[in-house]
């Protein structure tokens, strides 16, 4: 057993392929001590991880399978499979969600990529029942996708509308487009239709899905605990569409631009919101999530974000909207994608080495959590 620490002066070095259950801690200022534990290994590009009000665990793995872990033990046989997910480069099944009122409705919303002439993204709705999956709904679709830059992160919000993170399909310029759900932060309600006080509902030739704009591709997405200010991780240019790095964290309010591609990195332009955080090098942020459970009491209310290329999950302690520290709290298990919080209050992540660009231990790609050590 690994047992980690946040407050330690280095954490264990290697693939960690077998050092599961390590010993670690957290920042100078504190000593949080937690391990390492592997809760399923042998998946594929595990990209997005919900639980449902009865504990499972529910997480989509990209060619398109939808699995569940439940009473801690991974079921052999997927949930359900997408018929018509097309998987290429970064696309492919993504998000998960479930609805707000799951115990009674039983909705789970699926963002994935399918071809139309082209590559797109639709989001569906189903209702999970006894015989599995039922009453397809598409939400929204034709979103605009590509091999690389699909998007897709989906969630409700504390006003229980869905949020839908868009990429910019590899086409930069539609990111400014308010005719184009390229490149933008869309919000709906439930059943797909337009909320009436979003923010360009009856401008001209202005999408009324659009919440915001300015993206390149965010893929992380959570709402602050206590302000509800909501939080994206967003990739950065990648060396061909501009200066390597450039990746960020937004506050991402109604309404607001971006910047992308006007501006980047640190770049400033009126009428156009700087990032919060930015990452030059890149390090391919593609999640984030707050914390608000009860086993690490001095994580609460800070911002983790899982990154591909970094090969690590960041912690971000915040004051509000205001960046207090940060520190990369887990290093040594390859590229990083989802991290989510457990209704157990653990910290869980998944790891994105099967997906052509790491190098897998023998288990990959891994479900992993982070579970207090004990002094």
């Amino acid at each position: 057993m690994i047992i980690l620490c946040a407050a330690c002066d280095q954490a264990p070095t290697g693939r960690g392929a077998g050092e599961i259950g390590t010993s670690a801690q957290s920042s100078k200022q504190e000593s949080v001590r937690f391990k390492v534990e592997k809760v399923a290994g042998g998946l594929q590009v595990p990209w997005s991880i919900v639980w449902t009000p009865d504990g499972r665990m529910i997480f989509t793995e990209r060619p398109g399978r939808v699995r569940v872990i439940e009473n801690g033990t991974l079921r052999p046989q997927p949930l359900f499979v997408v018929p018509d997910v097309e998987e290429s480069g970064e696309s492919g099944l993504m998000a998960v969600a479930v609805h707000p009122q799951f115990s009674t409705n039983r909705f789970i919303y699926l963002a994935y990529t399918y071809s139309s002439g082209g590559s797109s993204v639709r989001v569906v709705r189903y209702r999970e029942a006894p015989e599995g999956f039922a009453d397809r709904k598409v939400i929204i679709e034709d979103i605009p996708a590509a091999r690389f830059h699909a998007g897709c992160r989906i969630g409700f919000g504390p006003d229980e509308k869905l949020y839908v993170t868009t990429g910019d399909a590899g086409s930069r310029e539609l990111a400014q487009r308010m005719d184009s759900l390229a490149g933008k932060t869309l919000r709906l309600n439930d059943d797909g239709s337009v909320p009436q006080d979003n923010p360009f509902v009856g401008q001209q030739n202005a999408r009324s899905e659009i919440w915001s704009l300015g993206h390149r591709n965010a893929q992380g997405m959570d709402w602050q605990p206590g302000s509800n200010l909501m939080f994206q991780t967003e990739h950065g240019p990648s060396g061909f569409d501009g200066p390597e790095g450039g990746d960020e964290v937004n506050v991402v309010e109604r309404g607001k631009n971006y910047g992308w591609p006007t501006v980047h990195h640190k770049q400033m332009r009126a009428g156009m919101e700087p990032p919060l955080l930015e990452y030059t090098p890149a390090c391919a942020p593609a999640s984030g999530a707050f914390y608000n459970g009860s086993a690490f009491p001095q994580f609460k209310g800070n911002f983790f974000l899982g990154c591909l290329r970094g090969e690590r999950l960041i912690r971000v302690v915040l004051d509000g909207r205001r960046v207090v520290s940060q520190e990369d709290l887990i290093k040594d298990y390859g590229r990083i994608r989802e991290v989510a919080e457990g209704p157990d209050g653990n910290l869980y992540f998944s790891t994105s080495n099967r997906d052509g660009r790491g190098k897998p231990a023998s288990d990959d790609d891994r479900i992993l959590r982070l579970a207090p050590a004990g002094s």
